[in-house]
């Protein structure tokens, strides 16, 4: 067997030795091409103006070498392991070609090209009497480019001059030049013309020059008055048509709610419409009330055309949820007149089906040997009260069943179901409130119930209702504000072996204590990456999280023991807190680096002791700790006597928090990614527990880690992500001091310790 071993690490070394040649499929007469170098030959710049240069034209050359990483060109390596490419047969051979780069060849590269590519570029950024020249070296079936430079003075800006007339359109160009891009002293660019040209139009589009463009203005250097300067003459070409010459006014608006798309665009018929407040609404079937548009129109009547109100308005309408397609078409009007015109605005508004009926299954296994499935059905309707409501209705049956084990029977069953009514507007009693940004507010009421059961153990029943608002600032930042959330969670059976359990072991007795919330949160999200997942960035999550503060004052405390109640039951006082960082960090588009820190503190005062339940943090599962199931580790150095048991359901949690977690993730190919992660964390107890020695929070936390590893795969169908993660403990806090790290101990050869310390868990979608 030892031989066997040694012989088949020998063969993937020779393998792997024999890719290593990164010209083995070079063809014969040709290179490898490894990239290009920028020389500027040039005695009357200096050092750093030549470095300069290099910096700005080494990204010029084409094509680009074979990627590296750290020196090594690791995908020219993995496709030479697949062999010759006129071969397409085996799985390794596919696997290494996917993931493969093919080398890159001196045959397309052309140094004449790129050279002429050098000097144009050159030019376009001031350098007028540049030249380049180019040449290959080729050694060893490896061929290199050098391009050299001499770029000759650069030419600067003296003056700039914005020549137009005292029209109108004249005097707001005129107007924009405490701003302009083009500055004297500054380095002639063609790029930043073109972006003073972008910036004028832009400003022009908020003053209501609809058909004015970019192209209608012209900018003229004049590069012969000596010592190497030019003149800058900013001007409206002659040929520019009226239409542009005008600032336009919005003259009337008509909303087309139930569009056809088979209609025809330029119908522009007002059969059945109704004015309201300065709005043509055509609604012949009053398939929604005239009062949701004027808070979502940033359009009105004898307002000028800006662009923000423009695209404001698309946004608005779009982000209502309630319109399939939204098409917007301006015309001049009739009544334009002189020199500002009038246009009539349309908007063609094309509904979503009003209501939808959805199913979702979806499955879990866990490495306490249960294996669970959720089924969830969900009523959506989009337009309740003509005004844009959502109505959301949903209800689910899951289970878990114990398949082996020591003991069996402990199967869990829920049963639940809810509502979520949702208006786009503020509801604040006696004012009114309005956001005039791309996402139109919302207030939402959410009700639920639920049903926990789990066999020989007890039954929790559990209500929940909330009150509060959405906004969004912009597309990057979302706040939620909920004023009213209340929670009651009471057990309304408890088995006699659970009531045995608790008197050997009174943790277990806060599972099902009667428990009531009632209070208020709030919550702060900064996504950078919402429209680019897979790029770089600092995402940011903040809650804060008040009960029994308000009610709390208002109650007064039971003489019997001294807590305040409502309906019987304690009110639950707390205040908590949780930060939530993460950093992405984009090495390749296909590597990709995710960290992640969450810091949670709870600080329960008055009627608690600490943090319900419902409310606690914990440690472990798939999106945590992944080496430990679920709520099984911690509070600080506390380990339950029973935590090695098949059956143990655990569930250990606290008031505070420190997670920490990075994950190197790759694509393999276009639907297979891989992934190395690291885990740490744990939770602590903000009160001394007797029942939980080691629990309570300490200085010495940090020493009270548990830290995990594992690697990972995931299936990515766009629409769908499924994951699996294999991890193993690295570091048991529980253990004596000197003893928590557990790396020497692991033993992949051993059953029971594979029993014991790999973790396999299965899930839908990133961790983080």
């Amino acid at each position: 067997m030892i031989n066997k071993r040694y012989q088949a690490i020998l063969l993937i070394g020779m393998l792997f030795m024999g890719a290593c040649n990164p010209t083995k499929l070079v063809p014969k007469g040709d290179a490898l091409y490894t990239g290009a170098t920028i020389k500027v030959d040039d005695s009357t710049l200096s050092k750093k103006e030549k470095n300069k240069i290099v910096d700005l034209t080494e990204h010029v050359p084409r094509p680009i070498p074979n990627s590296r990483f750290l020196g090594v060109p690791l995908k020219l390596l993995f496709y030479n392991l697949a062999g010759n490419p006129k071969k397409t047969k085996g799985f390794l051979r596919k696997f290494f070609r996917n993931i493969g780069e093919p080398p890159v060849l001196l045959s397309s590269v052309n140094v004449d090209y790129n050279s002429k590519v050098l000097q144009n570029y050159l030019e376009n950024i001031g350098y007028f009497h540049a030249q380049a020249s180019g040449d290959t070296i080729v050694k060893r079936k490896r061929a290199h480019a050098t391009y050299t430079l001499t770029p000759g003075p650069v030419y600067t800006i003296q003056n700039v001059s914005f020549q137009t007339d005292s029209s109108s359109l004249g005097r707001t160009i005129q107007e924009t030049r405490s701003t302009s891009l083009l500055k004297s002293g500054d380095h002639f660019n063609l790029e930043v013309i073109k972006n003073e040209r972008d910036r004028i139009d832009a400003i022009l589009k908020e003053q209501g020059y609809y058909y004015f463009s970019p192209e209608l203005l012209i900018v003229n250097a004049d590069s012969t008055i000596g010592n190497n300067k030019v003149n800058m003459y900013l001007q409206v070409k002659e040929k520019t048509p009226a239409l542009a010459r005008k600032p336009y006014i919005i003259d009337n608006v008509y909303i087309y709610p139930n569009y056809r798309l088979n209609a025809k665009s330029s119908d522009t018929s007002h059969l059945n419409e109704s004015l309201y407040e300065g709005y043509y609404i055509v609604d012949p079937l009053k398939k929604f009330k005239p009062q949701l548009f004027p808070r979502i129109m940033m359009f009105d009547s004898g307002d000028v055309y800006s662009r923000t109100a423009h695209n404001l308005t698309l946004s608005r309408l779009i982000n209502l949820d309630v319109f399939k397609f939204v098409k917007n078409r301006f015309e001049d009007s009739p009544n334009s007149q002189g020199d500002t015109g009038r246009l009539n605005t349309y908007y063609y508004l094309t509904p979503s089906p009003k209501k939808s009926l959805r199913a979702e299954i979806s499955g879990n296994t866990k490495s306490n040997n249960y294996v669970g499935s959720l089924i969830t059905v969900t009523y959506k309707n989009r337009n309740i009260f003509r005004g844009a409501e959502h109505l959301d209705l949903h209800a689910n049956v899951g289970s878990e069943v114990q398949y082996s084990g020591y003991q069996s029977g402990y199967n869990t069953y829920r049963l639940g179901g809810g509502l979520t009514f949702t208006i786009p507007k503020f509801v604040v009693p006696f004012f009114k409130f309005n956001t005039t940004n791309a996402f139109v507010p919302s207030t939402k009421m959410d009700l639920s119930y639920d049903l926990l059961t789990r066999l020989k153990l007890y039954t929790l029943s559990s209500f929940t209702s909330q009150l509060g608002y959405s906004w969004k600032p912009n597309i990057k930042v979302q706040q939620d504000f909920n004023p009213f959330a209340i929670n009651y969670v009471r057990a309304i059976k408890i088995t006699q072996k659970y009531l045995d359990s608790i008197k050997s072991n009174p943790i277990l007795k806060h599972a099902v204590d009667t428990q009531f919330v009632i209070g208020s949160n709030y919550s702060y999200t900064v996504d950078p990456l919402i429209n680019n997942p897979y790029g770089s960035g600092f995402y940011f999550n903040g809650l804060a999280d008040l009960s029994g503060n308000i009610s709390g004052l208002l109650i007064k405390a039971d003489p019997a023991d001294g807590k305040k109640k409502l309906f019987g039951a304690p009110i639950s006082q707390y205040i908590k807190t949780q930060l939530e960082g993460r950093y992405y960090y984009a090495f390749t588009p296909k590597i990709r680096l995710a960290n992640r820190m969450i810091i949670g503190f709870g600080y329960p005062y008055g009627n608690s002791t600490e943090l319900p339940f419902i409310k606690q943090f914990f440690i472990g599962g798939n999106n945590s700790v992944r080496a430990f199931r679920s709520r099984s580790v911690g509070p600080g150095t506390y380990r339950d006597p029973k935590a090695d048991s098949l059956t143990f359901f655990p569930d250990e949690s606290g008031d505070i928090k420190l997670e920490m977690n990075t994950e190197l993730r790759y694509k393999i190919n276009n639907i297979l990614e891989g992934a190395f992660f690291v885990d740490a964390g744990n939770i602590w107890l903000y009160n001394k527990d007797i029942h939980r020695p080691g629990g309570e929070f300490t200085k010495d936390f940090l020493n009270q880690l548990a830290v995990g590893t594992g690697v990972g795969l995931r299936l990515n169908l766009t629409i769908l992500l499924l994951r699996i993660d294999l991890a193993t403990p690295l570091r048991d806090p529980w253990l004596p001091q000197g003893s928590r790290w557990v790396i020497n101990k692991i033993n992949f050869r051993n059953r029971d310790w594979r029993r014991k310390n790999l973790v396999l868990n299965l899930a839908i979608g990133y961790p983080f």
